[in-house]
């Protein structure tokens, strides 16, 4: 490989919002890391070419390794920053670690689509791993979460977003690959929408129908916004490219949230400061209406890796 072309990365770890999603947990049967290693580069080729079969709904997707797992299927070599998923705890507030080993993630604007390409890529996958877990996102009014506020809105915007999720010349191996974290949290939404709207904004730190965030001096320290919005020692915003949607049925609902980013770092210190804090008492509110339910950590390789990797 041209050390100076950028390896083909997976089109969904990038893409913009879709209408619909299906997200596949799977754990590896034992022993079949010879035969994984060609299917899982194969699956990853599948879902890429087919977003040009399904341009016109926008399919995308892309194929990620647990951290727990990475050794044992690739064990040659590792993303400099994959480590499990960093659980944390305080008081009643918990983001716990549920490890898998792979992770596929589709989307599209057409369900039908979905459910077709989701059937397809378990049938490949036959008798090397199990599904242990699945869920369906769609996308909720205009962009919003359940709580209605609308969700993401500090994602980077066009090539940026290449430049806040791919990984660069920092790990060259492993360029245009990222680190996903992925959580599913369920809300108490009868709590929430119990609250009066300024209440709701307050612990938001922005409006709620028309997406206004607050100036800074006018968030509470305990802001959602000001918890994750956090900045490194140079002053430069640590950012995530967020690729979450609502989840859910009538007996549990809220978010599959996943963070694509260049490192790992980034993610750990907004939890940190949503579980933790500011380390003088300014957590934030919001995990008073919403539960993490799972953690997992992944890396989702270029498609050049995986090719390179099946010999």
């Amino acid at each position: 490989m041209d050390s100076q072309v950028m390896p083909r990365e997976q089109l969904g770890v990038c893409a913009e919002g879709n209408l619909h999603s299906v997200y596949l947990m799977f754990s590896a049967n034992d022993g079949v890391e010879s035969q994984l290693r060609p299917c899982v580069a194969n699956i990853a080729q599948y879902i890429y070419d087919l977003s040009d079969q399904y341009a016109d709904s926008a399919f995308n997707g892309f194929v990620a390794i647990g951290a727990n797992y990475w050794d044992s299927l690739y064990p040659i070599d590792r993303p400099a920053q994959l480590k499990p998923f960093p659980a944390m705890s305080s008081d009643n507030r918990d983001a716990p670690a549920h490890e898998y080993d792979l992770f596929v993630h589709l989307r599209c604007d057409r369900y039908d689509i979905l459910h077709l390409v989701a059937n397809e890529v378990c049938q490949m996958f036959e008798d090397l791993v199990e599904l242990v877990d699945e869920e369906r996102g769609f996308q909720f009014m205009d962009t919003r979460d359940l709580t209605g506020f609308v969700d993401g809105t500090e994602n980077p915007k066009g090539r940026h977003r290449q430049e806040v999720a791919l990984v660069g010349d920092e790990d060259r191996p492993f360029r245009s690959g990222s680190y996903v974290h992925v959580q599913k949290y369920a809300h108490n939404l009868s709590k929430w929408h119990r609250l009066p709207l300024k209440k709701q904004e307050d612990i938001f730190g922005r409006t709620k129908i028309d997406n206004i965030e607050y100036a800074s001096e006018e968030k509470a320290l305990t802001s959602h916004t000001k918890r994750v919005n956090l900045k490194d020692s140079n002053g430069k915003s640590m950012e995530i490219l967020r690729q979450s949607m609502p989840y859910g049925s009538m007996k549990e609902q809220g978010l599959m949230f996943i963070s694509n980013c260049r490192n790992s770092v980034h993610f750990e210190k907004m939890l940190h400061s949503m579980i933790h804090g500011d380390g003088e008492g300014h957590h934030d509110h919001l995990m008073h209406f919403t539960q993490a339910l799972t953690g997992s950590a992944f890396f989702a390789p270029s498609l050049d890796f995986m090719e390179s990797v099946v010999d």
